[in-house]
């Protein structure tokens, strides 16, 4: 009885079957970041392989549009020759025409002068030369008309080039366009997990939302009534979403065109009496330029940072309350397309 109450006074020892658990938990999570490394690894050769195919096909693209502009150009040149030539061709038939009118006006002349042998004699030495005359333009009709054809032919051809440049262009086009698409999935993917990290880190505060394609601020968070230097208390909460977009950043390859716009909106009330500035659209810009210059300040690159104001000019709410109001004074992050 008394070993049996020794036995039950002993404590029973969970440590060993902790380490194990826990052992077992951190090979896991080395599992999964091994996971995660070799899958990043992958999709940054894959989109390494998409820029070389996205530049091929631009530099094709370039080469075709100036063949096509030379094409053309000839195109012009042999349009240009073959109304010449048909002037040309024109002239040399009235010309005929009107050597042969006037032989048949001096053959009616030289019936009516058959007694007259000199004036005979000089009639049939013109009308020879007139006939000499037809002759060699006859020859030179036959060889314009030569020259027309093979520049018709010519024309032809280059139109016929000029439609196969202008197919191999739209083709070009269309795959450009593909490349494009694909490259706007790619920022719309780091913009959602821009802002999926973003929720993370902030929570579900009230005055710190998200916002179809925008992360929204309420200036009250970061600014005094009427005033754009931001308050003392608003840095850790514009530190921790730096230190997002410098993660993001990081991801995002350095050809995708990616800015960080910061937009500033005021409600419609008037600012006259609560400051320096003379309207809600230069509160507005003044605001989203201070943001701005924190977030250069705290190694964002200024290239990838656009400041704008819009004052009173797109509200969220239309009613005139104090919540309407509220809601209306805001600073937009958006991560887009420069």
């Amino acid at each position: 009885m008394a070993g049996l109450r020794a036995a039950r006074r002993t404590p029973i020892n969970y440590w060993p079957g902790f380490v194990d658990a826990l052992s077992t938990l951190v090979l896991s999570i080395v599992f999964l970041l091994s996971i995660f490394m070799l899958a990043q690894f992958f999709l940054a050769r894959e989109i390494s392989g998409r820029d070389t195919v996205l530049e091929r096909l631009n530099r094709q693209l370039a080469e075709l549009t100036e063949l096509l502009a030379l094409e053309r150009g000839k195109s012009r040149g042999l349009a240009e020759n073959v109304e010449s030539l048909r002037a040309s061709l024109k002239s040399g038939l009235e010309e005929r025409s009107r050597l042969q009118a006037e032989i048949e006006s001096r053959r009616g002349s030289e019936a009516q002068a058959g007694a007259a042998g000199k004036a005979l004699e000089q009639e049939r030495a013109a009308r020879a030369r007139a006939q000499g005359t037809i002759d060699l333009l006859n020859e030179q009709i036959a060889a314009m008309r030569r020259q027309l054809a093979a520049l018709e032919e010519a024309l032809s051809a280059s139109e016929a080039r000029d439609r196969e440049s202008q197919a191999r262009i739209a083709d070009l086009g269309a795959r450009l366009n593909v490349a494009l698409a694909q490259r706007v999935q790619e920022l719309a993917r780091y913009r959602s997990d821009f802002f999926g990290r973003l929720r993370q880190i902030l929570g579900n505060r009230q005055d710190m939302r998200i916002v179809g394609d925008r992360f929204v601020l309420q200036s009250e968070v970061l600014f005094g009534p009427g005033r754009a230097e931001l308050k003392p208390e608003a840095t850790g909460e514009l530190d921790r979403i730096a230190a997002t977009i410098l993660d993001i950043a990081r991801e995002i390859p350095p050809d995708i065109p990616w800015i960080l716009r910061v937009d500033g909106h005021t409600d419609a009330r008037p600012v006259s009496g609560l400051g320096a500035f003379s309207s809600n659209w230069a509160l507005s810009a003044a605001r989203a330029i201070s943001v701005v210059q924190y977030l250069t300040a705290k190694g964002i690159p200024p290239q990838r940072l656009a400041a704008a104001g819009f004052g009173e000019f797109q509200p969220l709410d239309l009613a005139e309350t104090d919540e309407a109001y509220a809601r209306n004074r805001r600073i937009e992050l958006k991560l887009t397309e420069r």
